[in-house]
């Protein structure tokens, strides 16, 4: 079979070209700014396309030639004050990819969609059939969920012989140790020193928080699983048990204090202003907003079983982030606290640049 995966040097990607390693497809990976030529990234062919730019539908054309199946993973999250290009680059690289496939007589769409596309329902378990609107203060969810109503739209309408089996799949927040230096960029100003993460004494945060996560090796095997079924529909993927307050310090190894949602999203909202740290307080409002998961679908029509607890998840990640670990790849990068104080003085905070 031959696969194309947009996004595929980024954290989910990553852990699918892993997962598809050695195996007997031919894999086309697809992204901004290609990766080095070493394992995962070394198994498949890359094409550099900007979701952005006039001409992607014709570039994804070209490498979706001869194509069983578009994984679309591509996604952005900074530069987290440009909302302008983050939704040409999430709702319109989702129109672009849709209209390419399509164009291209790609069997099977699968796009990646999130937990964040449901509307707010915390600490109540929903399955795929629940409301898909977002919330309305943060844009990486109201684009998510917009980019499905693109999808609704073409199965709605398109027809023929071409018309393609469309999956989309919504995972919790997805972690793994080698997306910790890309995880702690977005969250943690790049002169504050990464070791901080496991010296904190306290952890001020709401004991309401509890959110489905999974660890990126468990969500690409439930993508091999959509690919091998070529299997139509929405799925839902998270670990167990859910995350809690309690949950996070003690991978942290610190002592939980309690500070409503309120104030928390507050003081981000005035670093975030500020351009002190590059994490959009809408984040926080997710966070305490999202539904949990129920993934019955995924495990029965599929026989899929996360492998990993998703507080060890967890508790990898942020060992993970104290160590700076990262990947061979522009996203994925290892942090560094020079080259992040590099770049602030020359390109500006990292709430106003595009990643690589």
């Amino acid at each position: 079979m031959r696969i194309a995966i947009t996004g595929a040097s980024g954290n989910i990607g990553t852990a699918l070209l892993r997962r598809l390693a050695g195996g007997e497809h031919e894999v086309i990976g697809l992204a901004r700014r290609t990766p080095e030529t070493v394992a995962p990234y070394s198994g498949a062919s890359w094409h550099s396309v900007d979701l952005t730019e006039p001409d992607a539908v014709a570039r994804l054309r070209t490498a979706f030639e001869g194509v069983d199946t578009v994984v679309h993973l591509a996604w952005g999250f900074q530069p987290s004050h440009d909302l302008d290009y983050l939704r040409r680059l999430g709702v319109g690289g989702t129109a672009a990819v849709l209209q390419a496939a399509q164009q291209s007589g790609v069997g099977h769409l699968i796009h990646m969609s999130s937990v964040g596309a449901y509307s707010p329902a915390p600490g109540i378990r929903v399955d795929e059939s629940a409301a898909r609107d977002g919330i309305s203060s943060l844009g990486y969810s109201q684009h998510k969920a917009e980019a499905e109503r693109l999808l609704d739209t073409y199965e709605r309408t398109a027809g023929g012989e071409h018309q393609m089996t469309v999956s989309r799949l919504r995972p919790g927040f997805v972690v793994q140790p080698d997306a910790a230096s890309a995880l702690l960029r977005y969250g943690l100003p790049g002169f504050v020193p990464a070791r901080i993460v496991t010296l904190l004494p306290i952890l001020p945060l709401d004991r309401k928080l509890s959110i489905p996560l999974v660890h990126s090796d468990d969500l690409a095997d439930g993508i091999v699983r959509v690919i091998q079924r070529r299997a139509p529909g929405a799925f839902n993927f998270a670990g167990e048990p859910p995350v809690t307050r309690d949950d996070i310090a003690a991978a942290l190894g610190a002592r939980p204090v309690q500070l409503p949602a309120k104030v928390l999203s507050t003081l981000a909202g005035l670093g975030w202003h500020a351009r002190v740290q590059a994490l959009d307080p809408g984040w926080i409002d997710l966070a305490f907003s999202v539904p949990l998961l129920n993934t019955d679908r995924a495990r029965t029509e599929l026989e899929w079983r996360p492998a990993v607890d998703s507080r060890k998840a967890l508790s990898m990640t942020v060992q993970a982030m104290a160590e700076r670990r990262g990947a061979p790849s522009p996203v994925l990068r290892t942090r560094s606290g020079l080259d992040q104080l590099r770049k602030l003085l020359t390109s500006g905070p990292l709430g106003n640049r595009r990643l690589p």
